[in-house]
């Protein structure tokens, strides 16, 4: 008999949760131990905000008593006439705002599933959902057998130690030598990092190792692999269900010489406009430096108006959603990342349409090592002022320029380009 739990366990765990059984009783008809029971609800549960009826999620002490008003000036979009503690995103503003935890979490069962109180709470509440939790249990013992598992702190303090030695023209072995108690990871593992182009150093600064056909497939590297938990393509569209207006941007990388420089593009999609950064490599770290940087220029209230949803893929430079999310000044929370399915780039298919327009400039496979911020900038006012049948024969920088004005796109550095004058070849970019 397999060790896991089925998902008819699970549906049994969740009736039974309904009916406040203990865990021990629950064990009992499933032929399990209580701390088994105990564990898969710890795991497998989640946290969900959301209010009662006629009232939104709101987790402060001072709910029932406040009487705060335009507490986000005049920017709300669900803005209140009677208080502020009615709009969902009041907490996200409040200086006041005190986190009020319900106790029930903190013990058997630390779900709310048999709460009688779950239909008037508008607390943060814990749930065990059995559909989701065989999902997540599924998933998490198909990562923990593949990829690279680490994260971002551990990378750069590893990376402080390799790569200035590398670069002096020593070899990872010798490294590791000296360094084992430092580096607190494997030799192999290294190699694995430098694959993966986590370091500063690359495989061409290893003479020995380029000499040397891959044996195997590189594995794939995860950083984060529990960051998409509550952010699937499916998220997203309830998401949109629930916040109709929001305008979607959809986020991707286009590669250029394996190893060099790459671009991270971002696309308004109602408008068409797409921004592209270059980057010396595809990082996690990159990307989120790029968006500090967007948020700095823009500012906290342009920049929620302009990203309140971001769609991307699941490549690894996007697996921190948490610091592209927050912010560490208040208002802390800025926009909402997803991510597409896997194997699935049509779900994001408006930017994936619009990298056609850069190949014409950046055919594939060509470098992109020789190129400034400023070619880039260059390249993309040309494509965002080639008019579009879909915009009624309106360039993208005309459009967003009608939703948004002139001083945002000015933020941004575009300009635009007079039609006679528009280059979609390789040669706009020749020097």
């Amino acid at each position: 008999m397999s060790k896991f739990l089925t998902y008819e366990d699970r549906l049994v765990i969740a009736q039974l949760l309904q009916e406040n059984v203990s865990f021990g009783v629950i064990g009992k008809k499933l032929g399990k131990d209580r701390t088994t029971i105990a564990k898969e609800i710890k795991k497998h549960s989640y946290d969900k905000k959301s209010g009662r009826p006629g009232y939104p999620y709101n987790p402060c002490k001072h709910r029932s008593t406040c009487k705060a008003k335009k507490l986000c000036g005049n920017s709300c979009t669900h803005q209140s006439a009677y208080k502020c503690s009615l709009c969902s995103e009041c907490t996200l503003h409040c200086p006041d705002f005190a986190e009020d935890i319900c106790s029930v979490k903190t013990k058997p069962p630390y779900v709310c599933n048999g709460c009688s109180q779950l239909p008037k709470c508008t607390l943060l509440k814990r749930i065990y959902d059995p559909a989701d939790a065989h999902e997540m249990a599924h998933q998490s013992i198909s990562e923990s057998r593949t990829g690279i598992l680490s994260n971002e702190d551990d990378i750069a303090r590893i990376n402080g130690i390799i790569s200035p030695l590398v670069k002096n023209g020593q070899s990872l072995h010798q490294i590791y030598i000296e360094h084992v108690d430092e580096i607190m990871c494997s030799e192999k593992t290294l190699y694995n990092y430098v694959d993966a182009q986590l370091f500063d150093i690359r495989n061409i600064d290893l003479p020995r190792k380029v000499k040397y056909r891959p044996r195997y497939k590189q594995p794939e590297f995860k950083v984060d692999r529990g960051c998409r938990i509550g952010r699937s393509y499916t998220d997203f569209q309830k998401f949109l269900e629930t916040k109709p207006e929001s305008a979607v941007v959809q986020m991707d990388s286009v590669i250029g010489r394996v190893g060099g420089k790459c671009l991270l593009t971002i696309h308004f999609v109602e408008t068409s406009l797409m921004l592209a950064f270059l980057r010396d490599s595809n990082t996690s770290a990159s990307v989120i430096q790029i968006i500090n940087l967007l948020d700095k220029v823009l500012g906290n209230e342009d920049f929620s108006r302009l990203f309140p949803v971001i769609l991307t893929d699941n490549g690894s430079e996007f697996s921190n959603p948490k610091a592209i999310e927050k912010r560490d000044t208040i208002p802390c929370s800025r926009t909402n990342v997803f991510y597409c399915d896997p194997s699935a780039p049509y779900q994001k298919g408006a930017c994936e349409v619009n990298h056609e327009l850069i190949r014409r400039i950046l055919p594939k496979g060509s470098s992109f090592d020789d190129l400034t911020q400023k070619d880039i900038f260059l390249m993309m006012d040309h494509i965002n002022s080639y008019k579009r049948k879909k915009l009624n024969n309106r360039s993208p920088y005309e459009t967003f320029s009608f939703y948004y004005g002139e001083d945002i796109l000015k933020k941004l550095g575009c300009k635009p380009v007079a039609a006679e004058n528009i280059i979609l070849k390789p040669k706009l970019l020749k020097k």
